[in-house]
């Protein structure tokens, strides 16, 4: 059981049991948080969810799986912040587009030397 497995978790339940909006909400799509959710219930043995027309809620093992997970994500160490990208754009090379225009006033520029 992996912290992401259970913040997911955390967060079905969080959005009242309602995963499209918990899918929404964590940004990620929503097959990815089913699949997510059914490694979880295999991996802890126990259904987590009971499934009906009405909707869901959680089972007895689901609201003991919520109290762990929400103690295991308060005791992880935060996640490193990713390194500040540098400011400014990409050099991009000349692709010989002939010479430079003449300006009033200046020398005009040199011949460009002839690739090989």
């Amino acid at each position: 059981m992996n912290i992401s497995q259970l913040q997911r978790f955390v967060a079905v339940v969080d959005e009242d049991v309602h995963f499209p909006r918990a899918a929404e909400a964590l940004g990620i799509p929503l097959a990815s948080l089913n699949s997510s959710m059914d490694k979880l219930e295999a991996e802890v043995g126990h259904p987590l969810f009971v499934r009906s027309k009405a909707g869901f809620t959680l089972t007895p093992a689901g609201n003991l799986l919520l109290d762990e997970a929400k103690r295991q994500i308060a005791a992880a160490p935060q996640a490193p912040k990713p390194p500040a990208k540098p400011a400014g754009g990409k050099a991009k090379a000349s692709k010989g587009k002939g010479r430079a225009p003449a300006v009033k006033g200046q020398p005009k520029p040199f011949k460009k030397r002839q690739g090989r």
